[in-house]
């Protein structure tokens, strides 16, 4: 991983290290347009102390290491409860942060890339409203069913799998209209944080499919 310093301009960690920008984006710095100042300006500006932000950058950047359990033979209650606390916390912040960078981006890029970045703003927003309903019939129907132990949870499954078979869907067009979420060559750091955002967003959504279609509802209707 790149080395932080106070020296180093906004923007070149941005571009460096896309996942900075969920820690400018708490603080309001502009790591955009306004990218071209030092992280020792930019914390002056926010009266934040250098050495906190890049503490809090280093940490969120550093990889987490791998320890989870075996799902296969854990409780039913504790998978659920990840799949809450690691999957369904992280969409509920993150889905309505890409929104607002998305429609940033579009509103700055989109005369000029219009015919990718509205029907990925389409695609987007239609996921996003699945997905919020999605979760909510996870939480308060599927979920409380299965720590419950009631056995007749196929039509909720198969409920849910044909809602993951439609987000999986639309993930695919978001790819196949950015090219493979290939930039532009003038795409600023707010585009390049909204790409990143978005590939970040798939493998979270196919792992967290994974876990319930492959893992939790087989378990669940055994």
């Amino acid at each position: 991983m790149p080395i932080l310093t106070e020296e180093r301009t906004v923007g070149d960690i941005a571009a460096e290290m896309p996942g900075s920008v969920r820690i400018f984006e708490k603080y309001g710095i502009d790591y955009c347009c306004g990218g071209r100042i030092s992280l020792a300006a930019a914390c002056a500006g926010r009266s934040i102390a250098p050495t906190r932000l890049i503490e809090e950058l280093d940490a969120a950047l550093t990889p987490a290491p791998d320890a989870s359990p075996d799902w296969q033979t854990a409780s039913l209650a504790a998978l659920i409860d990840h799949i809450l606390t690691r999957h369904h916390a992280w969409l509920k912040t993150e889905m309505p942060r890409l929104s607002r960078l998305l429609q940033k981006v579009t509103a700055a890029h989109g005369a000029a890339h219009g015919e990718s970045l509205i029907p990925l703003g389409d695609t987007f927003e239609a996921l996003r409203q699945e997905l919020d309903a999605h979760l909510m019939k996870e939480e308060m129907i599927l979920f409380p069913m299965i720590r419950a132990g009631v056995r007749s949870v196929g039509d909720p499954i198969h409920v849910m799998e044909h809602e993951h078979d439609s987000a999986g869907r639309a993930l695919e067009a978001m790819r196949a209209v950015t090219a493979n979420y290939t930039l532009p060559a003038e795409a600023c750091n707010s585009y390049r944080a909204l790409f990143a955002g978005l590939r970040e967003l798939e493998a979270d959504l196919h792992r967290h499919i994974h876990l319930e279609n492959n893992i939790l509802f087989p378990r669940a209707t055994q």
